[in-house]
């Protein structure tokens, strides 16, 4: 675990410090933007390490282990506003505005599958805002890529389809072949399946994108770790799947598949 964990530190840390020196270059040529980048970058440096930190906070918070990573998913709320505000008067304005939607419709569904709110169906709720979130997402990869010219049928519909067969095959794996685990609701295995699916389009998208422009390669491993999060909390909802620091898994999967997502605005 230590070993992944450090790993997955160490590219963290290596495309933050891309996103630091890209805006650094943007004010050098005088990117037509309110405010200046160099005093921001720092501020967006502070905000991916408080994510960091709470997140890793969240290993070793016991009974608080749950508002860390509420903490922590909160944080990439304001960073994503504020990618969407540096983008502003660029190209890439609309791209950061439907990552920072995205990302905060995340974050209400981070809060209903928490169970902050008191709803009876809080998972169908919680699936709706995270789907809505990945609705946000695969527009902005739309958008973006018909706007930058990065539209090209071979990449964009090849790695949908790709990505189509892989959730399709996640949740035949995890989902339908344990369904009878859920007898308390028969329904929700079903609803799950284009969940997957929505899911499993966003990261075909991002990387039809990352395959025709290096600088959307963290968005498509951000929306592959997402899924990748989802199929695991799946297996635990419906799959009866448990083992030891299973959430952790899973948060240290979605926590910097969210991260990637929201920082690949920057890039």
């Amino acid at each position: 675990m230590a070993t992944v964990v450090w790993r997955m530190t160490d590219y963290l840390e290596y495309n933050i410090v891309r996103v630091a020196v890209l805006l650094d270059r943007r004010a050098t040529k005088g990117v037509a933007m309110q405010g200046s980048l160099i005093g921001l970058t720092p501020w967006l440096v502070g905000l991916w390490g408080l994510w960091a930190i709470t997140l890793a906070s969240s290993l070793f918070g016991g009974r608080l282990a749950g508002w860390f990573r509420l903490a922590s998913s909160f944080t990439l709320v304001i960073a994503g506003w504020n990618a969407a505000w540096l983008n502003q008067s660029t190209a890439d304005q609309g791209f950061g505005v439907l990552i920072a939607m995205g990302m905060t419709l995340g974050f209400v569904g981070d809060l209903l599958m928490a169970r902050v709110f008191p709803l009876r169906r809080y998972l169908l709720a919680g699936m709706a805002a995270f789907g809505l979130g990945h609705v946000a997402y695969i527009a902005a990869a739309l958008s973006l890529g018909n706007t930058a010219g990065l539209n090209a049928a071979g990449p964009r519909f090849g790695a949908w389809i790709v990505w189509l067969a892989i959730g399709g095959f996640g949740w035949l794996l995890v989902v339908f072949r344990n369904r009878k685990a859920t007898a308390a609701n028969a329904v929700l295995p079903w609803v799950a399946l284009p969940y997957a699916l929505l899911l499993a389009s966003t990261a075909g998208f991002a990387t039809g994108l990352a395959l025709q422009a290096r600088r959307f390669v963290p968005f498509a491993v951000g929306a592959a770790l997402f899924l990748f999060s989802d199929l695991i909390l799946a297996g635990r909802l419906f799959g009866g799947l448990r083992f030891r620091r299973l959430d952790d898994i899973i948060w240290l999967t979605y926590g910097p598949g969210q991260m990637s997502i929201v920082f690949s605005s920057l890039l």
